[in-house]
């Protein structure tokens, strides 16, 4: 019996970690049993492409690599994980937080790409890992939905951080918020609004809504 697969998506800066942290507390404080997963791993093996690539050695700019290159970078990271980390616990059917997942890459290299190229890519790519490489589709996807003007100043506030190719890139990650916007219309995303037009939401206030939703589709 297959578990479930919960992932929290976002664009850069959109306090993803932040509010991931909080909902794994709200699950611990609950006791409801999980296993909580951080896209890339960084400090693994197996994402050593990914720094590379992030860190500008391929190229200063995200397009100067391709789409389905670099998605094969974090794919690889995600099947590494699976096979050593968490394949028998969510097969036995745990229940699984992702922080990022195949859907990033449908966020972030789907946004290099247009009309009838993207789609096309975003075919190729979900066949690549949910069947070739045989990871998990996730069950549910819930959505940060910060716009790019908020994530610009909070990226400004951020002291002695060094940004990767996508952070630096304003134009690029108003691609990716108008994708992300696009995906989650498409694919049915929970859709968790950082701001009410205006200000950015309080953290709890965000945390709540998050929380509530989740634990809507796991109780």
């Amino acid at each position: 019996m297959s578990g479930k697969l919960l992932v929290l998506e976002g664009t850069d800066a959109s306090g993803k970690s932040t509010q991931f942290e909080r909902l794994c507390q709200a699950l611990d404080a609950r006791g409801i049993e999980y296993r909580r997963l951080v896209f890339p791993r960084y400090k693994e093996e197996s994402s050593a492409l990914i720094r590379m690539y992030l860190g500008g050695q391929f190229g200063t700019h995200p397009d100067d690599v391709s789409a389905y290159t670099a998605s094969t970078f974090f794919a690889v990271d995600r099947y590494a994980s699976y096979q050593t980390e968490w394949k028998d616990y969510y097969e036995n059917g745990g229940l699984i937080l992702a922080d990022r997942y195949t859907t990033s890459n449908a966020v972030h290299q789907a946004s290099k790409l247009e009309g009838d190229e993207q789609k096309a890519f975003l075919d190729w790519l979900f066949d690549f890992e949910y069947r070739i490489m045989g990871i998990p589709a996730p069950d549910h996807v819930f959505f940060l939905d910060m716009p790019t003007e908020a994530v610009k100043n909070l990226l400004e506030h951020r002291k002695g951080k060094t940004q990767d190719i996508h952070e630096k890139d304003l134009g690029y990650l108003k691609q990716c918020y108008q994708t992300a916007s696009q995906l989650a219309e498409q694919f049915g995303w929970h859709r968790i609004r950082c701001t009410d037009g205006k200000t950015i939401r309080t953290i709890e206030d965000i945390s709540s809504q998050l929380v509530d939703e989740v634990l809507h589709t796991i109780l």
